[in-house]
Protein backbone atom coordinates (compact mmCIF):
# COMPACT_ATOMS: atom_id res chain seq x y z
CA UNK A 1 0.00 0.00 0.00
CA UNK A 2 1.72 3.56 -0.90
CA UNK A 3 2.43 5.65 1.80
CA UNK A 4 -0.41 7.90 1.10
CA UNK A 5 -3.33 5.33 1.00
CA UNK A 6 -5.90 4.87 3.38
CA UNK A 7 -8.26 2.13 3.76
CA UNK A 8 -10.42 2.30 6.80
CA UNK A 9 -10.39 0.22 9.88
CA UNK A 10 -12.75 -3.32 9.06
CA UNK A 11 -15.94 -2.92 11.81
CA UNK A 12 -15.93 -6.83 11.91
CA UNK A 13 -12.74 -7.27 13.15
CA UNK A 14 -12.00 -9.88 15.19
CA UNK A 15 -8.90 -9.26 18.07
CA UNK A 16 -9.46 -10.97 21.36
CA UNK A 17 -7.73 -11.00 24.55
CA UNK A 18 -5.42 -13.89 25.31
CA UNK A 19 -6.49 -16.63 27.68
CA UNK A 20 -3.74 -17.73 30.34
CA UNK A 21 -3.32 -20.79 27.79
CA UNK A 22 -2.29 -18.32 24.77
CA UNK A 23 0.27 -16.44 27.27
CA UNK A 24 1.97 -19.45 28.82
CA UNK A 25 2.01 -20.73 24.49
CA UNK A 26 3.94 -17.48 24.17
CA UNK A 27 1.60 -15.68 21.88
CA UNK A 28 1.28 -12.06 21.92
CA UNK A 29 -1.44 -9.51 21.37
CA UNK A 30 -1.01 -7.21 18.51
CA UNK A 31 -4.51 -5.41 18.32
CA UNK A 32 -3.99 -1.74 17.61
CA UNK A 33 -7.82 -0.96 17.59
CA UNK A 34 -10.02 -0.45 20.77
CA UNK A 35 -13.46 0.20 21.36
CA UNK A 36 -15.55 2.00 24.41
CA UNK A 37 -18.82 1.38 24.42
CA UNK A 38 -21.51 1.92 27.28
CA UNK A 39 -22.93 4.59 28.99
CA UNK A 40 -19.11 6.27 29.80
CA UNK A 41 -18.56 9.54 30.83
CA UNK A 42 -15.34 9.72 31.33
CA UNK A 43 -12.11 8.08 30.28
CA UNK A 44 -9.32 6.51 32.13
CA UNK A 45 -5.77 8.73 31.60
CA UNK A 46 -4.27 5.43 31.15
CA UNK A 47 -5.86 5.23 27.57
CA UNK A 48 -3.50 8.00 26.13
CA UNK A 49 -0.43 5.77 26.70
CA UNK A 50 -1.63 3.48 24.06
CA UNK A 51 0.31 5.18 21.64
CA UNK A 52 0.38 2.18 19.02
CA UNK A 53 -3.66 2.61 18.61
CA UNK A 54 -4.39 3.17 15.16
CA UNK A 55 -8.54 3.25 15.55
CA UNK A 56 -10.35 4.45 18.42
CA UNK A 57 -13.93 4.08 19.25
CA UNK A 58 -15.54 5.74 21.79
CA UNK A 59 -18.98 6.41 19.88
CA UNK A 60 -22.54 5.84 21.43
CA UNK A 61 -21.17 7.05 25.11
CA UNK A 62 -21.91 10.27 27.11
CA UNK A 63 -18.99 11.87 26.77
CA UNK A 64 -19.41 16.00 27.52
CA UNK A 65 -15.39 16.45 26.80
CA UNK A 66 -12.88 15.08 25.08
CA UNK A 67 -9.24 15.73 26.92
CA UNK A 68 -6.54 17.33 25.37
CA UNK A 69 -4.13 14.54 26.09
CA UNK A 70 -5.89 12.39 23.09
CA UNK A 71 -3.15 13.93 20.95
CA UNK A 72 -0.87 12.11 22.34
CA UNK A 73 -2.34 8.85 20.01
CA UNK A 74 0.03 9.96 17.23
CA UNK A 75 -0.08 6.99 15.22
CA UNK A 76 -3.92 7.25 14.62
CA UNK A 77 -5.90 7.31 11.53
CA UNK A 78 -9.12 6.76 12.78
CA UNK A 79 -11.51 8.43 15.63
CA UNK A 80 -15.02 7.99 15.88
CA UNK A 81 -16.40 10.39 18.64
CA UNK A 82 -19.86 9.63 16.75
CA UNK A 83 -23.12 9.74 18.97
CA UNK A 84 -21.77 11.49 22.44
CA UNK A 85 -22.66 14.75 24.01
CA UNK A 86 -19.65 16.51 22.87
CA UNK A 87 -20.09 20.73 23.00
CA UNK A 88 -16.60 21.69 21.88
CA UNK A 89 -13.22 20.26 20.91
CA UNK A 90 -9.89 20.69 22.53
CA UNK A 91 -7.81 22.38 19.99
CA UNK A 92 -4.89 19.81 20.45
CA UNK A 93 -7.07 17.78 17.88
CA UNK A 94 -5.41 19.83 15.21
CA UNK A 95 -2.06 18.17 16.43
CA UNK A 96 -3.22 14.53 14.99
CA UNK A 97 -1.51 14.94 11.66
CA UNK A 98 -2.21 10.98 10.68
CA UNK A 99 -6.09 11.50 11.23
CA UNK A 100 -7.79 10.27 7.89
CA UNK A 101 -11.26 9.83 9.59
CA UNK A 102 -12.53 12.02 12.41
CA UNK A 103 -16.57 10.94 12.99
CA UNK A 104 -18.24 13.78 15.11
CA UNK A 105 -21.73 13.01 14.03
CA UNK A 106 -24.91 13.57 16.76
CA UNK A 107 -23.28 15.63 18.92
CA UNK A 108 -23.87 18.89 20.13
CA UNK A 109 -21.25 20.82 18.66
CA UNK A 110 -21.82 24.26 17.60
CA UNK A 111 -18.29 25.52 16.43
CA UNK A 112 -15.05 23.56 15.19
CA UNK A 113 -11.64 25.44 16.67
CA UNK A 114 -9.63 26.51 13.75
CA UNK A 115 -6.60 24.15 14.99
CA UNK A 116 -8.58 21.20 12.97
CA UNK A 117 -7.86 23.10 9.68
CA UNK A 118 -3.79 21.38 10.48
CA UNK A 119 -5.23 18.17 9.77
CA UNK A 120 -4.47 18.23 6.05
CA UNK A 121 -4.66 14.62 5.75
CA UNK A 122 -7.61 13.47 6.59
CA UNK A 123 -10.36 11.90 4.24
CA UNK A 124 -13.42 11.94 5.84
CA UNK A 125 -14.66 14.31 8.39
CA UNK A 126 -18.19 13.22 9.68
CA UNK A 127 -20.55 16.10 11.40
CA UNK A 128 -23.82 15.30 10.86
CA UNK A 129 -26.27 15.93 13.23
CA UNK A 130 -24.39 19.00 14.94
CA UNK A 131 -26.02 22.69 15.52
CA UNK A 132 -23.20 24.16 13.67
CA UNK A 133 -22.77 27.39 12.37
CA UNK A 134 -24.85 28.03 8.94
CA UNK A 135 -21.35 29.18 7.09
CA UNK A 136 -19.43 25.92 8.85
CA UNK A 137 -22.09 23.66 7.00
CA UNK A 138 -22.39 24.57 4.20
CA UNK A 139 -19.18 24.30 3.47
CA UNK A 140 -19.25 21.07 4.81
CA UNK A 141 -21.95 19.78 2.14
CA UNK A 142 -19.95 20.92 -0.87
CA UNK A 143 -19.10 18.02 -2.90
CA UNK A 144 -15.07 17.86 -1.45
CA UNK A 145 -16.71 19.27 1.93
CA UNK A 146 -13.93 17.25 3.83
CA UNK A 147 -10.78 19.01 2.02
CA UNK A 148 -12.40 22.50 1.45
CA UNK A 149 -13.59 22.33 5.58
CA UNK A 150 -10.22 21.73 6.43
CA UNK A 151 -8.40 24.37 3.75
CA UNK A 152 -11.01 26.83 5.48
CA UNK A 153 -9.92 26.43 9.20
CA UNK A 154 -6.57 26.38 8.25
CA UNK A 155 -7.02 29.64 5.89
CA UNK A 156 -8.50 31.55 8.84
CA UNK A 157 -6.13 30.17 11.81
CA UNK A 158 -4.22 32.70 13.26
CA UNK A 159 -0.50 32.48 12.61
CA UNK A 160 2.23 33.72 14.22
CA UNK A 161 3.82 36.07 11.78
CA UNK A 162 7.14 36.79 13.49
CA UNK A 163 10.37 35.58 11.51
CA UNK A 164 11.93 33.33 13.25
CA UNK A 165 15.64 34.32 13.99
CA UNK A 166 18.95 32.27 12.25
CA UNK A 167 21.93 33.34 13.97
CA UNK A 168 25.60 34.33 12.47
CA UNK A 169 28.22 31.65 13.47
CA UNK A 170 31.59 33.29 12.75
CA UNK A 171 34.08 30.51 12.62
CA UNK A 172 37.61 32.64 12.60
CA UNK A 173 39.24 35.83 11.29
CA UNK A 174 40.48 36.63 8.17
CA UNK A 175 43.81 35.67 7.80
CA UNK A 176 44.97 38.27 5.85
CA UNK A 177 44.10 42.11 5.13
CA UNK A 178 44.58 42.48 1.69
CA UNK A 179 41.94 39.63 1.18
CA UNK A 180 38.72 40.00 -0.89
CA UNK A 181 36.12 39.24 1.82
CA UNK A 182 32.83 38.25 -0.04
CA UNK A 183 29.43 36.30 0.58
CA UNK A 184 27.31 34.03 -1.23
CA UNK A 185 23.77 33.16 -1.22
CA UNK A 186 22.08 29.59 -1.82
CA UNK A 187 18.69 29.67 -2.17
CA UNK A 188 15.83 27.52 -3.74
CA UNK A 189 13.05 30.19 -4.05
CA UNK A 190 10.55 27.31 -4.81
CA UNK A 191 8.98 27.88 -8.15
CA UNK A 192 4.99 28.84 -8.36
CA UNK A 193 4.09 26.16 -10.18
CA UNK A 194 5.21 23.50 -8.08
CA UNK A 195 3.86 25.46 -4.73
CA UNK A 196 0.43 23.80 -5.01
CA UNK A 197 -2.19 22.80 -2.01
CA UNK A 198 -1.49 18.91 -3.53
CA UNK A 199 2.04 19.26 -2.88
CA UNK A 200 2.15 21.51 0.85
CA UNK A 201 -1.63 20.64 2.20
CA UNK A 202 -0.43 21.33 5.84
CA UNK A 203 -0.05 25.33 4.76
CA UNK A 204 -2.62 28.34 4.37
CA UNK A 205 -3.67 28.55 0.73
CA UNK A 206 -2.61 32.48 0.74
CA UNK A 207 0.73 32.01 2.07
CA UNK A 208 1.49 29.62 -0.98
CA UNK A 209 0.35 32.38 -3.53
CA UNK A 210 3.64 33.57 -5.44
CA UNK A 211 3.12 37.34 -4.15
CA UNK A 212 3.15 36.61 -0.53
CA UNK A 213 6.14 34.38 -1.20
CA UNK A 214 7.91 36.59 -3.68
CA UNK A 215 7.83 39.58 -0.91
CA UNK A 216 9.43 37.51 1.64
CA UNK A 217 12.21 35.96 -0.51
CA UNK A 218 13.42 39.79 -1.61
CA UNK A 219 13.03 40.43 2.02
CA UNK A 220 15.65 37.76 3.06
CA UNK A 221 17.59 38.91 0.25
CA UNK A 222 17.83 42.21 0.63
CA UNK A 223 18.63 41.51 4.86
CA UNK A 224 21.27 39.37 4.26
CA UNK A 225 23.18 41.55 1.65
CA UNK A 226 24.92 38.68 -0.29
CA UNK A 227 27.73 39.75 -2.77
CA UNK A 228 26.88 36.27 -5.04
CA UNK A 229 23.10 34.98 -5.43
CA UNK A 230 22.69 31.16 -6.63
CA UNK A 231 18.83 30.82 -6.96
CA UNK A 232 17.18 27.58 -8.26
CA UNK A 233 13.82 26.92 -9.51
CA UNK A 234 13.78 30.60 -10.73
CA UNK A 235 10.97 30.83 -13.53
CA UNK A 236 11.78 32.77 -17.10
CA UNK A 237 8.97 35.06 -16.65
CA UNK A 238 10.14 35.84 -13.41
CA UNK A 239 13.66 36.37 -13.91
CA UNK A 240 13.05 38.94 -16.38
CA UNK A 241 9.97 40.87 -15.08
CA UNK A 242 10.99 40.33 -11.52
CA UNK A 243 14.48 39.26 -9.88
CA UNK A 244 16.35 40.94 -12.71
CA UNK A 245 15.06 44.32 -12.85
CA UNK A 246 14.53 44.38 -9.23
CA UNK A 247 18.05 43.16 -8.24
CA UNK A 248 19.32 45.78 -10.95
CA UNK A 249 18.16 48.48 -8.67
CA UNK A 250 20.28 46.97 -5.39
CA UNK A 251 23.66 46.93 -7.69
CA UNK A 252 23.11 43.31 -9.04
CA UNK A 253 23.79 41.79 -12.50
CA UNK A 254 22.83 38.48 -13.07
CA UNK A 255 22.30 35.45 -15.89
CA UNK A 256 19.74 32.55 -15.78
CA UNK A 257 19.02 29.48 -17.95
CA UNK A 258 16.08 27.46 -17.74
CA UNK A 259 15.78 24.37 -18.08
CA UNK A 260 16.28 22.23 -21.98
CA UNK A 261 12.77 21.97 -22.63
CA UNK A 262 11.93 25.95 -22.61
CA UNK A 263 13.63 25.19 -26.30
CA UNK A 264 10.39 22.92 -27.65
CA UNK A 265 8.03 24.95 -26.16
CA UNK A 266 6.22 27.92 -27.70
CA UNK A 267 7.42 31.64 -26.24
CA UNK A 268 4.23 32.00 -23.79
CA UNK A 269 4.61 28.20 -22.42
CA UNK A 270 8.20 28.63 -22.05
CA UNK A 271 8.06 31.72 -19.44
CA UNK A 272 7.05 29.25 -16.88
CA UNK A 273 9.97 27.22 -17.15
CA UNK A 274 12.55 27.00 -14.15
CA UNK A 275 16.13 27.18 -14.05
CA UNK A 276 18.96 28.71 -12.77
CA UNK A 277 20.09 31.78 -12.19
CA UNK A 278 23.19 33.65 -10.51
CA UNK A 279 23.53 37.40 -9.69
CA UNK A 280 26.66 39.75 -8.37
CA UNK A 281 27.16 43.06 -7.17
CA UNK A 282 29.23 44.93 -9.74
CA UNK A 283 30.61 46.83 -7.56
CA UNK A 284 32.11 43.42 -6.03
CA UNK A 285 32.71 41.79 -9.15
CA UNK A 286 33.02 42.15 -13.53
CA UNK A 287 31.74 39.22 -14.90
CA UNK A 288 34.37 38.00 -17.85
CA UNK A 289 32.63 34.67 -18.85
CA UNK A 290 29.49 32.97 -18.18
CA UNK A 291 27.91 29.61 -19.16
CA UNK A 292 25.16 27.09 -19.68
CA UNK A 293 25.33 23.23 -18.93
CA UNK A 294 22.47 21.06 -20.10
CA UNK A 295 23.10 18.03 -18.61
CA UNK A 296 20.44 16.55 -21.62
CA UNK A 297 23.15 17.76 -23.99
CA UNK A 298 26.40 16.59 -22.60
CA UNK A 299 24.77 13.16 -21.88
CA UNK A 300 23.67 12.73 -25.60
CA UNK A 301 27.84 14.55 -26.69
CA UNK A 302 29.34 11.63 -24.07
CA UNK A 303 27.42 8.44 -24.24
CA UNK A 304 28.89 7.30 -27.25
CA UNK A 305 25.25 5.20 -27.87
CA UNK A 306 24.84 3.79 -24.39
CA UNK A 307 21.46 3.27 -24.12
CA UNK A 308 21.44 3.91 -20.10
CA UNK A 309 22.64 7.26 -20.26
CA UNK A 310 20.65 8.16 -22.82
CA UNK A 311 17.45 6.53 -21.77
CA UNK A 312 17.91 7.92 -18.11
CA UNK A 313 20.33 11.01 -18.23
CA UNK A 314 19.24 12.03 -21.31
CA UNK A 315 15.85 12.11 -20.49
CA UNK A 316 16.23 14.59 -17.22
CA UNK A 317 16.70 18.58 -18.79
CA UNK A 318 18.16 19.83 -15.44
CA UNK A 319 20.86 22.69 -15.99
CA UNK A 320 23.69 24.38 -14.61
CA UNK A 321 25.07 27.97 -14.90
CA UNK A 322 28.59 29.12 -14.29
CA UNK A 323 29.99 32.38 -14.19
CA UNK A 324 33.95 33.81 -13.92
CA UNK A 325 34.05 36.76 -12.04
CA UNK A 326 37.30 38.76 -11.42
CA UNK A 327 37.61 41.16 -7.86
CA UNK A 328 37.52 45.04 -8.99
CA UNK A 329 39.83 47.10 -9.16
CA UNK A 330 40.96 48.94 -5.94
CA UNK A 331 41.67 45.98 -4.30
CA UNK A 332 45.57 45.21 -4.10
CA UNK A 333 45.40 41.87 -5.69
CA UNK A 334 42.28 41.76 -8.43
CA UNK A 335 41.73 37.47 -8.96
CA UNK A 336 39.25 35.57 -11.36
CA UNK A 337 37.03 33.28 -9.19
CA UNK A 338 34.52 30.13 -10.98
CA UNK A 339 31.00 30.55 -9.50
CA UNK A 340 28.47 27.70 -10.45
CA UNK A 341 24.94 26.87 -9.70
CA UNK A 342 23.07 23.57 -10.19
CA UNK A 343 19.67 21.85 -9.31
CA UNK A 344 20.41 18.34 -9.63
CA UNK A 345 17.50 15.83 -10.72
CA UNK A 346 14.99 14.78 -7.98
CA UNK A 347 14.12 11.36 -7.77
CA UNK A 348 15.51 8.77 -5.59
CA UNK A 349 14.78 6.14 -7.68
CA UNK A 350 17.24 7.78 -10.00
CA UNK A 351 20.43 8.45 -8.01
CA UNK A 352 22.63 7.32 -11.04
CA UNK A 353 21.36 9.99 -13.05
CA UNK A 354 22.53 12.40 -10.27
CA UNK A 355 25.91 10.68 -10.51
CA UNK A 356 26.24 11.09 -13.14
CA UNK A 357 24.99 14.78 -13.80
CA UNK A 358 27.81 15.79 -10.93
CA UNK A 359 30.31 13.88 -13.28
CA UNK A 360 29.41 16.20 -16.32
CA UNK A 361 29.21 19.31 -13.93
CA UNK A 362 32.84 19.02 -13.04
CA UNK A 363 33.69 18.11 -16.54
CA UNK A 364 32.23 20.60 -17.87
CA UNK A 365 33.88 23.16 -15.17
CA UNK A 366 37.35 21.16 -15.72
CA UNK A 367 37.41 22.30 -19.27
CA UNK A 368 36.38 26.03 -18.52
CA UNK A 369 39.43 26.59 -16.33
CA UNK A 370 41.82 24.98 -18.74
CA UNK A 371 40.08 27.04 -21.81
CA UNK A 372 41.38 30.22 -19.49
CA UNK A 373 44.65 29.27 -19.72
CA UNK A 374 44.73 28.03 -16.06
CA UNK A 375 45.45 24.58 -14.12
CA UNK A 376 41.88 23.77 -12.32
CA UNK A 377 43.87 23.61 -8.63
CA UNK A 378 44.56 27.39 -9.64
CA UNK A 379 41.56 29.04 -9.75
CA UNK A 380 38.74 29.54 -7.05
CA UNK A 381 35.86 27.77 -7.27
CA UNK A 382 32.07 27.97 -5.68
CA UNK A 383 29.77 25.16 -6.56
CA UNK A 384 26.23 26.03 -5.20
CA UNK A 385 23.01 23.59 -5.74
CA UNK A 386 20.31 22.21 -5.07
CA UNK A 387 21.43 18.79 -5.23
CA UNK A 388 18.87 16.63 -4.05
CA UNK A 389 21.64 14.11 -2.48
CA UNK A 390 21.83 13.94 1.69
CA UNK A 391 25.19 14.13 2.92
CA UNK A 392 25.89 10.19 2.69
CA UNK A 393 25.52 9.99 -1.03
CA UNK A 394 27.91 9.17 -3.78
CA UNK A 395 27.29 12.78 -5.07
CA UNK A 396 28.26 14.53 -2.29
CA UNK A 397 31.18 11.68 -1.89
CA UNK A 398 32.54 12.66 -5.15
CA UNK A 399 32.33 16.57 -4.54
CA UNK A 400 33.75 16.72 -1.29
CA UNK A 401 36.61 13.89 -1.84
CA UNK A 402 37.70 14.13 -5.41
CA UNK A 403 36.66 10.31 -6.17
CA UNK A 404 33.98 7.63 -5.73
CA UNK A 405 34.05 4.24 -6.63
CA UNK A 406 33.13 2.89 -10.25
CA UNK A 407 30.98 0.63 -8.60
CA UNK A 408 29.31 2.78 -5.77
CA UNK A 409 25.63 1.26 -5.27
CA UNK A 410 24.08 4.19 -6.35
CA UNK A 411 24.89 3.34 -10.12
CA UNK A 412 22.57 0.88 -9.09
CA UNK A 413 22.64 -2.18 -11.80
CA UNK A 414 23.46 -0.14 -14.89
CA UNK A 415 27.52 -0.30 -15.93
CA UNK A 416 28.78 3.05 -16.87
CA UNK A 417 32.40 2.66 -16.08
CA UNK A 418 33.56 3.05 -19.44
CA UNK A 419 31.52 5.78 -19.99
CA UNK A 420 32.83 7.62 -17.00
CA UNK A 421 36.22 6.80 -17.79
CA UNK A 422 35.98 8.61 -21.44
CA UNK A 423 34.16 11.38 -20.08
CA UNK A 424 37.53 12.65 -17.94
CA UNK A 425 40.28 10.89 -20.18
CA UNK A 426 43.22 12.63 -17.91
CA UNK A 427 42.42 10.87 -15.12
CA UNK A 428 41.00 7.38 -16.36
CA UNK A 429 44.20 5.70 -16.38
CA UNK A 430 42.70 4.90 -12.45
CA UNK A 431 39.93 2.74 -13.19
CA UNK A 432 38.65 1.69 -10.11
CA UNK A 433 37.59 5.36 -9.18
CA UNK A 434 36.56 8.66 -11.04
CA UNK A 435 39.08 11.52 -10.18
CA UNK A 436 37.85 15.31 -10.14
CA UNK A 437 40.79 17.79 -10.27
CA UNK A 438 38.82 20.02 -7.49
CA UNK A 439 38.78 18.96 -3.75
CA UNK A 440 36.39 21.04 -2.52
CA UNK A 441 34.60 21.16 0.95
CA UNK A 442 31.19 22.10 2.89
CA UNK A 443 30.83 23.25 6.12
CA UNK A 444 26.90 22.63 5.94
CA UNK A 445 26.43 18.64 7.28
CA UNK A 446 28.42 19.84 10.29
CA UNK A 447 26.46 22.80 11.35
CA UNK A 448 23.10 22.52 9.94
CA UNK A 449 20.38 19.63 10.54
CA UNK A 450 18.56 19.93 7.06
CA UNK A 451 17.92 22.46 4.21
CA UNK A 452 14.91 21.21 2.74
CA UNK A 453 12.00 20.64 5.65
CA UNK A 454 8.50 19.13 4.69
CA UNK A 455 5.77 17.02 6.26
CA UNK A 456 7.69 14.25 4.01
CA UNK A 457 11.10 14.88 4.21
CA UNK A 458 13.71 16.91 6.04
CA UNK A 459 17.59 16.67 5.34
CA UNK A 460 20.48 18.69 4.13
CA UNK A 461 20.39 18.08 -0.24
CA UNK A 462 21.16 22.44 -0.61
CA UNK A 463 25.25 22.86 -0.25
CA UNK A 464 27.47 25.42 -0.76
CA UNK A 465 31.17 24.17 -1.70
CA UNK A 466 34.58 25.75 -2.37
CA UNK A 467 37.81 25.16 -3.39
CA UNK A 468 40.77 25.38 -1.07
CA UNK A 469 43.09 26.81 -0.08
CA UNK A 470 41.96 29.40 -2.42
CA UNK A 471 38.70 30.27 -0.20
CA UNK A 472 38.55 30.17 3.77
CA UNK A 473 34.72 30.13 5.19
CA UNK A 474 34.94 33.30 7.65
CA UNK A 475 31.22 32.93 8.85
CA UNK A 476 27.75 30.92 8.07
CA UNK A 477 24.18 31.52 8.34
CA UNK A 478 23.11 29.08 11.23
CA UNK A 479 19.88 26.84 11.06
CA UNK A 480 16.90 27.67 12.75
CA UNK A 481 15.70 27.37 16.54
CA UNK A 482 14.83 23.15 18.02
CA UNK A 483 11.90 24.90 19.20
CA UNK A 484 10.69 26.51 16.34
CA UNK A 485 11.56 23.48 14.26
CA UNK A 486 9.72 21.40 16.69
CA UNK A 487 6.28 24.24 16.23
CA UNK A 488 6.25 23.89 12.63
CA UNK A 489 4.80 20.62 10.31
CA UNK A 490 7.44 22.06 7.16
CA UNK A 491 7.66 24.31 4.85
CA UNK A 492 6.59 27.04 3.75
CA UNK A 493 4.64 28.61 5.83
CA UNK A 494 3.01 32.38 6.25
CA UNK A 495 7.02 33.20 7.17
CA UNK A 496 9.24 30.74 5.64
CA UNK A 497 8.47 31.42 1.93
CA UNK A 498 10.09 28.01 0.24
CA UNK A 499 10.15 24.77 1.09
CA UNK A 500 14.06 25.50 1.46
CA UNK A 501 16.26 27.31 3.46
CA UNK A 502 18.73 29.63 2.37
CA UNK A 503 22.43 29.25 3.07
CA UNK A 504 25.09 32.17 3.59
CA UNK A 505 28.57 31.84 3.39
CA UNK A 506 31.07 34.18 3.84
CA UNK A 507 34.39 33.55 2.45
CA UNK A 508 38.29 35.56 2.53
CA UNK A 509 39.75 34.75 -1.12
CA UNK A 510 43.23 34.47 -0.30
CA UNK A 511 46.05 36.40 -2.05
CA UNK A 512 47.43 34.40 -4.66
CA UNK A 513 50.87 35.63 -3.03
CA UNK A 514 50.23 34.15 0.78
CA UNK A 515 48.42 30.63 -0.62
Amino acid sequence: MHKNEYRPPDRSRKQRFLTEDDIKKGKKSKWTELEITGPVRALSPALWNLHHLTALYLNDNYLQRLPAEVSLLTNLLHLDLSSNKLRSLPSELGNMLHLRELLLNHNQLRVLPYELGRLFQLQKLGLDSNPLQPEIYEIWCQPNGTSELIRHLLDNMPHPMEQPQRQWISLEEPSNPTSCLFSVMCYNVLSDKYCTRQMYGYSPSWCLRWEHRQRLIFEEMFTYDADVLCLQEVETCEFNNTFLPELRKHGYMGVFSPKSRAKTMIESESQNVDGCAIFWKTEKFLLLENHTFEFNQLAIKNSGGDQDILNRVMTKDNVAVAVVLKTMKGQEDTQEIVVCNTHMHWDPEFSDVKMIQTFLLTTELDRVIRQMGRKPTDVPVILCGDYNSLPSSGVTEFVKEGKVELNHPEFQRFNYNKKLVKMNPKNGEVFWQFRFCFNLFSYLPELMPFTNYTYDFKGIIDYIYHSSPHLKTIGILGGLDDSYRRSVVGFPNPVIPSDHLCLLSEFELLPSSVR
